[in-house]
């Protein structure tokens, strides 16, 4: 019989894998890694801020990160700068402050490795109860704009002509994101959360062509690696969240392998 700890870190797991994978699409398909990275930076001053200010880490955390997309798109309308020079000056201000914040800290218990690289086995009811509600969160919100988000992130124009208002969807996906960054940081950790966006995500689109399909397989692709990453790290006693990572990387590696041997194999047949 498993643990309680074990039976908690694959619950929680199982929950991100499954909302991470389809948003994930969206990550791949509208090029946003470098937001995802620079959201999951901007998260450890939410955890400074709640920390110090004796507030939920994960609301902390949302707050945070939702400040930090509205401020982008704030900036972004202005035009004051490139909006990868303007992810590079908020994510390394945020970090940067969040680790000040920190120092701060009188917590002799604040473990700042497991926040960065996650640490799936301490994870208790608490963080169940946010995974996922965040997540169903996110999926509702995914289910009911899914054509509309689909539309924008093939023409953008054409989505605004068909009356898709691109702003408020644009935020809409980064508010999503903050969630699932959020929930995400003692699964695989603040430097680690965008490959459970991207990964999956990535992994899914060399088999399918539907979005659909490919929102479905990227869910199941990261709840496939999450398993083998734990079952990785109590076996070889590794962390947990860089196991995960590996585990989604080389299902990657696997998968791309594969379809360049079904690509040959069609060419040499057709």
């Amino acid at each position: 019989m498993l643990d309680d700890f074990i039976l908690r870190a694959v619950v929680a797991g199982v929950g991100v894998a499954l909302v991470a994978g389809p948003l994930g699409c969206f990550v791949v398909w509208r090029r946003m890694a470098y937001f995802g990275d620079s959201l999951a930076h901007s998260a450890l001053l939410g955890i400074a801020l709640g920390l110090l200010y004796g507030i939920n880490v994960n609301l902390g955390t949302v707050i945070v990160c939702s400040i930090f997309a509205f401020l982008l798109v704030w900036l972004q309308q202005r035009k004051v700068l490139a909006t990868d020079t303007l992810l590079g000056i908020l994510a390394h201000a945020a970090l940067s402050i969040g680790m000040v914040a920190i120092s701060f800290l009188d917590n002799p218990r604040f473990d700042l490795h497991s926040y960065l690289f996650g640490d799936i086995l301490t994870v208790q009811m608490s963080d169940i109860y946010w995974i996922y509600g965040g997540g169903i969160i996110v999926l509702a919100f995914l289910l009911a704009n899914w054509s509309s988000l689909t539309l924008m992130t093939v023409h953008e124009d054409l989505a605004r002509a068909e009356g898709v208002n691109t702003v408020w969807s644009n935020i809409l996906l980064m508010l999503l994101m903050t969630i699932v960054v959020a929930v995400s940081i003692r699964i695989v950790g603040i430097l680690l959360i965008t490959s459970m966006l991207i990964i999956p995500a990535a992994t899914a689109r060399q088999m399918v062509t539907s979005p659909e399909n490919m929102a479905i397989l990227a869910g199941l692709l990261g709840l496939f690696a999450v398993l083998l990453g734990i079952s990785g790290s109590i076996e070889f006693d590794t962390p947990s969240g860089p196991s995960i990572v590996t585990a989604a990387a080389l299902i990657f590696a696997v998968f791309s392998f594969a379809s360049v041997l079904l690509r040959r194999r069609r060419q040499s047949t057709s």
